[in-house]
């Protein structure tokens, strides 16, 4: 890979590294949810910075190309943020069911007033 290429992938990533930094300190991304982005980062610089290691992993795994496995990859990473994030939904609207019967409870009582 040309040293160009690499250079510009490395001062993306810590771009994007800096943006999840500012986000979790604005309150705008919850830490639990950074650190993934955060693997994910430090994955890619590590692919960068040793090129050979892809083409290594992706016979060791006995996968065609190394291309296939750069995909491999992502494709995993994204199962693994579906996942999570499916995860973080059923929970909330778990939540939310319990808030509208604890509001329902409430307002039957006379404690507050419906609208």
């Amino acid at each position: 890979m040309d040293i160009k290429i690499q250079l510009i992938v490395v001062v993306i990533i810590a771009i994007a590294m800096g943006i999840v930094v500012m986000m979790i300190r604005n309150k705008q991304l919850e830490l639990r949810y950074a650190l993934s982005w955060f693997v994910l980062g430090v994955g890619i610089l590590i692919l960068d910075c040793f090129p050979d290691l892809i083409t290594e992993l992706s016979e060791i795994m006995g996968i065609g190309t190394p291309i296939n496995m750069l995909f491999f990859f992502g494709f995993c990473f994204s199962l693994m943020v579906i996942f999570v994030l499916t995860v973080v939904v059923s929970k909330l609207t778990v939540k939310v069911k319990r808030l509208a019967q604890e509001i329902a409870l409430m307002e039957n009582k006379g404690e507050i007033d419906g609208k």
